[in-house]
């Protein structure tokens, strides 16, 4: 079943998670435990991570660089396709433009298409490491997440990259795109990122997830003010429960998103990793109740590997 389905039919707000692939070298297993521990909940979805070529330099034994190019979580295809089959659960892999060719972006689709898999997350990723700026991939990659969404909606169409091709038959996606309740960090402003999370949605998009936030009215801003911009698709936030202790000042700077200082008070207090765990899960339970008070179509919960604390946010709120 497509997300905008799932969650236009649903009377309440439903429940879904992200997970990251394996790294290369591990199994799977971590990966069935968490969603064994998550499934009484009830997901009515789950989000695979895509992770782009990352660029390595090595020192060699003469005291020259060599540059390596190395995918460190292959597999999303594959993962999504097991889950999917494995829980009879709808998944919903990312599709980055990051280190991605046009090609083999019609490629993956066509792959999904094949494995009954009919959703996506549409993302233009991270750019690499070293890069000031995100740069498409050479060999003739989309820039920005609305030419990604534009690929999607072609292909929705029958319209492959190649001309020539004869019986092309349409692809059917939901897409969603992401959406920043606290701007994305490259935008001057939010009327602009706004302006270009409207392009996304005009372009095809079916719904929107946000980014990580900690203080729920900067969620209910970013939605009127969407609404205000003539954003009518729905709007699902994205919840990612604290962690550890040194979250409270690595988070700002990695995603540009505000601690409220509430919250950032009773973390300076934990002295373990531990005690700072206990606080942020029970900040994101008060988050989320709030948010389905409000009647929020979904809540997403960024896992990123850990379990123990979206299991005890879940069994608090549904």
């Amino acid at each position: 079943m497509k997300v905008i389905d799932i969650i236009q039919k649903s009377g309440n707000t439903v429940f879904s998670f992200e997970l990251l692939p394996p790294l290369k070298g591990q199994k799977a297993d971590k990966l069935y435990r968490t969603i064994d521990e998550l499934i009484e909940y009830k997901p009515q979805y789950i989000n695979i991570t895509t992770h782009r070529d990352e660029v390595e330099f090595r020192e060699l034994p003469n005291g020259l660089m060599q540059k390596r190019i190395v995918r460190k979580r292959p597999g999303t295809v594959a993962i999504a396709a097991a889950i999917q089959n494995a829980y009879n659960i709808p998944v919903v892999p990312h599709i980055v433009c990051g280190g991605f060719s046009r090609e083999e972006t019609e490629n993956v689709l066509i792959d999904l298409n094949f494995l009954g898999i009919n959703n996506i997350l549409a993302l233009r990723g991270d750019g690499l490491k070293f890069e000031t700026t995100f740069t498409p991939d050479e060999r003739g990659g989309h820039s920005h997440a609305k030419e990604l969404v534009d690929q999607v909606v072609n292909l929705k169409q029958g319209k492959y990259l190649d001309p020539d091709i004869k019986n092309n038959a349409p692809l059917d996606f939901c897409i969603g795109v992401a959406g920043y309740p606290e701007k994305h960090f490259e935008s001057p402003n939010l009327d602009i990122d706004l302006v270009h999370l409207k392009e996304k949605v005009d372009a095809g998009a079916d719904y929107v997830v946000t980014q990580m936030f900690f203080d729920n009215q900067k969620y209910y801003n970013f939605v009127e003010r969407c609404r205000s911009f003539g954003i009518t698709v729905p709007i699902i936030p994205g919840i990612k429960p604290l962690a550890m202790m040194n979250q409270i000042t690595v988070l700002p700077k990695l995603f540009s998103i505000d601690i409220p200082e509430e919250f950032a008070k009773e973390v300076r207090k934990c002295k373990t990793n531990d005690e700072a765990k206990i606080v942020g899960t029970e900040w994101a339970i008060q988050q989320s109740r709030d948010l389905i008070a409000n009647k929020v179509p979904c809540l997403h919960i960024y896992t990123y590997g850990i379990t123990d604390n979206t299991r005890q946010i879940a069994k608090a709120v549904f």
